[in-house]
């Protein structure tokens, strides 16, 4: 392909055109060739001639090339490559390690899920968790330094609301509870909370002096003595609730095979960014009513909040903290910031302020926003009022569901002894289904565009068929399986099936899709892909037998590079292949 490519380059350059591209695709199906170009339709305007004209010159210009040139209306011009490139492309991909250096010696930071301590997990923080994990492995496979940050909301009005009821609850039965049961209970304390802020002028006034005082107790740290009782009642709560809430983040962030490089509470940023908000006050920053603003009226956005008046620092102006602190300490190349979309207008009003006083950090920084994860027919969840879908409620649904429909075994379903036995997250049968509904759910997540909202079909998303995490790994298990079965005894290393072509031509396509997949940070591009290569698998499969053939050989080669190339794709996406299915 590279050498059609240099030829369309080399007529451009004769024709003294410049700004255009040659942009070779995959050719269409019908047209039985491998791949097309509409650079004719292209030159069109600039030559002042007939698409078509131009089509033909360019046939005649290149007819020196190994392949077959033809031209379709108006001006397609279509490329056969003969079997020979096709096998060298084979091994070239086997051989390959489907890396790149497009980052190579850059330092990137990708800060995803950010999870706000005392609060409970819900299905948001799974959705950019899995989008973040995939987006940083692209990158890393890019030769890119990636740092995952994570950054959460220690401090602020919504940890005084949880305090507020937490302060009257007994907690010496929580002492010995698991992470997820003491998140239950800050869970149900914040909606407590919420709702009495929202209707009880004395809560609210009392939760507005535990606000100012959580930040003092977060800036004092965990070793810290009080003289008063109920100071020193109130900082105890508030460290147990934030290692409670941090356990049962390392837990959840474990069920997903994710790893942070740091985690950074707001309380370490939030005088930080409000030093920085006051120095640059009023040339950025202007004072109103008592607080500090910054007004993005005059720059087509609306106003927002940096400093309230009482003086503390809101998550606007941790924000600004917050990427001072990551360029102190990484020196980054480019920082990638993921939340959902309800955060957009927000974080441009955060970025055109700072944009005002550091134009180069803003150049280096990037905001991704996603879409809700709904379920059919569902309200839009909250965790403010506490009707939300929880993360882990979603996985262990979700779990099971794969385990009962892939037993092999045969035991019936709801069988009580395998509900036993998949509760044991040890026995073969818990770590397969395990695998199959992580696949299951980030490949759903995954293979929607970024930006709109999804919605979560559970029952599509566990099936072995149709455009599912689970059919790709089923692929990949069948190609595993024939590979396993078969000796490659035969010599024949030919061509002998447009099947065999076909995969090929598909398996070759993996490289650019990964460039391209890579550098618009869009998973979902490797995720669609990854879907077409394995229906072009399963018709091969279906129409070339590989064991005993008189091409087997030549087809293992084929079936172990189809193996690599999607191995390889599902792990860019967080996907693990199991033993079987």
């Amino acid at each position: 392909m590279e050498h059609i490519e240099t030829a369309l380059e080399n007529y451009l350059a004769s024709k003294n055109i410049e700004g255009i591209a040659p942009e070779l695709t995959p050719a269409p199906e019908n047209t039985g060739a491998d791949f097309s170009t509409n650079l004719a339709l292209k030159l069109a305007k600039p030559l002042k001639t007939a698409p078509l004209k131009i089509a033909e010159e360019i046939q005649s210009a290149l007819e020196a090339l190994n392949c077959e040139i033809a031209i379709a209306a108006p001006g397609f011009i279509n490329f056969t490559l003969k079997d020979a490139y096709w096998q060298s492309a084979l091994e070239t991909l086997e051989t390959n390690p489907l890396t790149s250096d497009l980052y190579q010696n850059q330092t990137l930071l990708t800060e995803f899920s950010d999870p706000n301590p005392f609060k409970v997990l819900h299905v948001g923080h799974l959705y950019t968790s899995v989008v973040g994990d995939s987006i940083s492995r692209l990158l890393e496979n890019a030769g890119g330094d990636v740092k995952r940050l994570n950054f959460g909301g220690d401090v602020g009005l919504h940890v005084a609301k949880n305090l507020y009821i937490l302060k009257d609850q007994d907690l010496e039965k929580y002492r010995t509870a698991s992470p997820a049961e003491k998140a239950e209970l800050l869970g149900r304390c914040y909606v407590e909370g919420t709702r009495a802020y929202e209707d009880d002028a004395s809560a609210k006034r009392e939760i507005t002096e535990l606000n100012q005082l959580i930040y003092e107790i977060s800036r004092n740290g965990p070793d810290y003595k009080y003289d008063d009782d109920e100071t020193a009642k109130i900082a105890e709560l508030y460290w147990w609730g934030r290692e409670a809430s941090y356990d049962y983040f390392a837990d959840f962030y474990q069920s997903l095979g994710l790893k942070f490089d740091e985690f950074i509470p707001e309380s370490s940023v939030a005088d930080l960014g409000k030093e920085i908000v006051l120095k640059n006050t009023p040339s950025t920053y202007e004072k109103s009513d008592g607080a500090i603003i910054f007004r993005g009226e005059d720059y087509g956005l609306h106003t927002r909040v940096f400093i309230n008046q009482e003086g503390i620092p809101t998550y606007e102006a941790k924000d600004v903290g917050l990427i001072f602190k990551k360029d102190a300490k990484y020196h980054f190349d480019q920082s990638i910031v993921i939340t959902g979309d309800e955060q957009r207008e927000y974080m441009r009003v955060v970025m055109k302020s700072i944009e005002q006083y550091a134009p180069d950090l803003i150049k280096k920084s990037a905001h991704l926003t996603h879409g809700m994860v709904k379920l059919p027919g569902a309200v839009k969840m909250s965790s403010r009022k506490g009707n939300f879908l929880k993360a882990t409620e979603l996985l262990e649904h979700v779990r099971f569901l794969v385990a009962m429909q892939c037993d092999e075994e045969g035991a019936p379903e709801g069988d009580a002894l395998k509900v036993r036995r998949l509760r044991s997250a040890s026995s073969e049968e818990a770590v397969r289904a395990n695998k199959i509904a992580l696949g299951a759910i980030k490949y759903t997540f995954l293979k929607s565009k970024l930006g709109g909202d999804i919605e979560l079909d559970i029952k599509e998303s566990v099936s072995m068929t149709g455009n599912s995490g689970p059919y790709l790994q089923y692929s990949a298990v069948r190609a595993k399986k024939i590979l396993e079965k078969s000796t490659g005894s035969s010599s024949n290393n030919n061509l002998s099936s447009p099947f065999e072509k076909s995969l090929i031509r598909k398996i070759a396509n993996y490289e650019p899709i990964l460039k391209e997949a890579t550098e618009d940070l869009a998973p979902h591009k490797l995720a669609t892909y990854l879907y077409d290569l394995a229906q072009e698998f399963s018709r091969f499969y279906e129409n070339c037998p590989v064991a005993g053939s008189e091409n087997e050989a030549f087809r293992l080669k084929i079936v172990k590079t189809y193996l690599k190339v999607i191995t390889h794709g599902l792990n860019l996406l967080g996907i693990e292949i199991p033993e079987r299915m």
